[in-house]
């Protein structure tokens, strides 16, 4: 790049900061004449110039195990390993039944929904296809009182939109640019899709006919929809809310839907909290659940998976956890059942793996329902199969113009449609190109369709029923007969055919390769030698795909502890941000806006849409929006602006929240944070930076505006996604339970916040 193209890259990076702090760190990270060696230029930056060459002492080896091996150290976490000794830390981390991890489950039982079983998931929180069904077919409720509750506000969101498709307006969540989709989608929530705003679309637009409905007019103005309920008076909703917890919750769940949509249109933004207050979270998550159960399980996925990752104890375990969910990548948005897939995925199919036997894993993916509807095998029949054979008849005796047979009904003819017709090679083609052989690994199309033909007969129960969801093996489904896979012949033998393929495929040479290529990219560096990729595939083929071993040879390696892989690597937004939190030692009271932050930063969670995952290299994550984006969150995080995150620095400065360090931070205070956030002294040049820019009085404030963080302070996003009712309430039960006081929103901004931003924010710590 010339270095009127870097020019004019720095100006462009300055103008969408829109804040001389932030443009200012912009520039260590985007080179120009005498910025620092490791800033080479926009798509360059961040590079470490020149190699480190003198080896690493006993505390930049700590802080280099720390960076690698887990999400980033806390406050003390250096100490620790430095007593323990390397060895004796990576042993105990491999090994995370004998960790205590009781810490992060307390965090989790707020979250009780995600400890269901798939099935009781979708039970207590239905799915927009179920509810349709029940409208369609005018189902009986539950006789429960909650899960009563929970349905009928659903089923009168769904035929609310129904008739807001009838009067030829587009169903509430509707966007302008997808109207078409979302019409269709609100007449039929079962339609296949792979587009994300559109999948987003069937809980959403669900969820926003049960809130109080306002529509923008033509002027760009709020106005009030035809079709919302009537506000309860003040006084009706004032009484709701004075009543003891347990008689609250009891007179929620006795209003009918109009009366529920009557109250809601009635609840002021402000009073959000008080609903809910003194209330469980389950009985939390079932207040939620009433504005669209759909969400509620959507949202928790991804909030409690963030949480594992800064806040276990089990730091590796958590880490080659998000490792696995990457390589064998599942999108949350492929179709509404994912969402509700996705729990026990993470934590049957990954979590018990991570550290594992590789075959093991292989197997456990294979068999979910969330890799089974993803790629689409739960919908593979083998074309001689028993299954295509009755299909086949059945639509013969439809053709047969016998009017009088029910199967003639039109509703018959469209089901017969939808039913799978054939052979998909989805999971078959990514089964080998991506989980286990590699692209080069040695596979013909030829073997792709043999290993689908394999794989017929692995699916699930009715995914779109109450109920249904398991993973199953269907020999009617299944195509019989010999099948030859990479040279070997896979004798019939139904389920134990794909047993016999996961196997031969996960003791390959080509497999072992690939997989200890991929985690040495993720831990080493971007480029490891082909000697360390060498070491790791044969422990890998003599341990028989153990994990640990395979981790072993790799931590043990020079090249892992070579001056030139320290801080070589560039973080992920999921990496940075859990980073992040952990350095700030920030209490997560909601993570809803962390998991919006992800989106912005372009990493949502579950959010790769195609089955290669994220990538480990630096060149897809560094560019100067990219930069500006992480550092605008840096600013806002260490200021206490993400809603549901609390951040507070001068107990970690070992100081009062009212001392001078506040105000009036020294040169001596900013080394102080290096060492807290970065654990070594920060480059020279950025240290200046922050020396220069902390006290900008506006810093924060433009950070968090150009950011977009503004969830808890705007009423109508809240609303759409149950936010500040999840988080006023999570946060007074957590802070009656003594985890401090709430979210610092509404405080000002401090120079000592600033600073910490500032550094949170710096190159330094965008490298690990």
């Amino acid at each position: 790049m010339s270095i009127s193209m870097r020019q004019m890259t720095l100006r462009s990076g300055i103008q969408a900061a829109k804040g001389l702090t932030v443009a200012s760190l912009c520039v260590l990270m985007v080179a120009g004449p005498g910025t620092p060696a490791w800033a080479a230029d926009g798509h360059n930056a961040m590079t470490p110039q020149p190699v480190r060459t003198t080896p690493l002492n006993q505390q930049e080896r700590a802080l280099h195990a720390l960076n690698r091996l887990t999400f980033g150290p806390r406050p003390g976490d250096e100490a620790v390993i430095e007593k323990m000794g390397f060895d004796t830390w990576l042993e105990q981390q491999m090994h995370p039944e004998t960790i205590d991890d009781s810490a992060l489950e307390e965090r989790l039982d707020s979250f009780p929904a995600m400890k269901l079983s798939q099935q009781e998931l979708e039970r207590r929180f239905p799915s927009p296809e179920i509810i349709r069904q029940m409208s369609k077919r005018d189902g009986s409720l539950p006789r429960d009182p909650e899960l009563r509750a929970i349905y009928a506000d659903a089923e009168a969101a769904y035929e609310l939109n129904q008739k807001r498709v009838a009067a030829g307006q587009p169903p509430l969540g509707a966007t302008p640019a997808n109207g078409q989709e979302a019409n269709m989608q609100a007449q039929d929530p079962n339609a296949p899709k792979m587009n994300a705003a559109g999948n987003e679309m069937d809980g959403q637009a669900m969820q926003q006919a049960a809130t109080p409905a306002r529509v923008t007019g033509k002027n760009g103005t709020k106005t009030k929809d035809k079709f919302a309920a009537q506000a309860m008076l003040p006084a009706e909703v004032n009484a709701i809310l004075a009543l003891p917890a347990d008689a609250r919750m009891e007179k929620l769940l006795s209003l009918s839907p109009p009366e529920m949509l009557s109250f809601r249109e009635g609840l002021k933004p402000q009073d959000r909290g008080k609903l809910v207050a003194g209330f469980s979270p389950a009985q939390i998550e079932i207040v939620t659940a009433m504005q669209g159960p759909a969400r509620v399980v959507g949202a928790e996925a991804l909030e409690t998976r963030l949480l594992r990752d800064v806040y276990s104890e089990r730091q590796l375990q958590a880490v080659m956890t998000d490792f696995w969910l990457n390589h064998f990548n599942v999108y949350v948005r492929k179709n509404q059942n994912e969402a509700y897939y996705l729990p026990e995925y993470e934590r049957h199919a990954i979590l018990p793996h991570a550290l594992g036997n590789f075959e093991s894993l292989l197997v456990a993916t294979a068999q979910s329902p969330a890799m089974l509807m993803y790629l689409d095998n739960w919908e593979s029949v083998g074309p001689n199969s028993a299954f295509v054979a009755n299909v086949s008849a059945v639509k013969r005796r439809q053709q047969a113009q016998q009017m009088d047979l029910p199967m003639n009904r039109p509703n018959v003819a469209q089901a017969l449609q939808r039913l799978p017709q054939g052979i998909n090679e989805n999971y078959a083609r990514e089964l080998m190109e991506l989980h286990t052989l590699g692209v080069n690994g040695g596979y013909t199309q030829k073997d792709v369709q043999e290993v689908a033909k394999v794989f017929t007969g692995w699916t699930i129960t009715q995914p779109n029923r109450e109920g249904g969801g398991e993973a199953i093996f269907d020999p009617s489904r299944h195509e019989g007969g010999d099948k030859i896979v990479l040279g070997h012949v896979i004798k019939s033998n139904g389920q134990k055919e794909g047993l016999e393929v996961l196997h031969i495929l996960a003791t390959s040479p080509a497999t072992a390769k690939f997989v200890s290529t991929k985690l040495a990219v993720r831990f080493v560096s971007d480029n490891p030698s082909p000697a360390l990729i060498d070491q790791m595939s044969k422990t890998f083929l003599e341990t028989h795909g153990d994990i640990k071993s395979v981790l072993r040879t790799m931590f043990h390696s020079q090249e892992f502890w070579a001056p030139e892989s320290y801080r070589a690597k560039v973080k992920t937004p999921l990496e940075f941000v859990s980073s992040a939190l952990r350095a700030s030692n920030a209490d997560v009271r909601n993570p809803l806006a962390l998991v919006q932050a992800l989106d912005r930063l372009g990493m949502p969670i579950y959010g790769m849409q195609t089955p290669n995952g994220y990538s480990w290299k630096k060149d897809d994550w560094v560019s100067s929006n990219a930069l500006i984006g992480r550092m605008n969150f840096a600013l806002v995080l260490s200021g206490g602006r993400v809603p549901g995150t609390m951040t507070s620095w001068p107990p970690l400065l070992g100081a009062a929240g009212d001392s001078d360090v506040v105000a009036t931070p020294t040169p001596t205070t900013e080394k102080q944070l290096e060492g807290l956030i970065l654990g070594e002294p920060a480059a020279e040049r950025t240290r200046e930076t922050v020396l220069q820019q902390f006290n900008n009085p506006t810093a924060q404030q433009t950070a968090e505006k150009n950011f977009n963080q503004r969830l808890a302070a705007d009423p109508e996003m809240a609303d759409m996604n149950g936010a500040a009712m999840k988080q006023n309430g999570a946060a007074l039960l957590r802070t009656r339970a003594g985890r401090g006081q709430g979210p610092r929103q509404n405080q000002a901004e401090t120079p000592l916040d600033t600073m910490a931003g500032l550094l949170l924010g710096s190159p330094d710590f965008q490298r690990r």
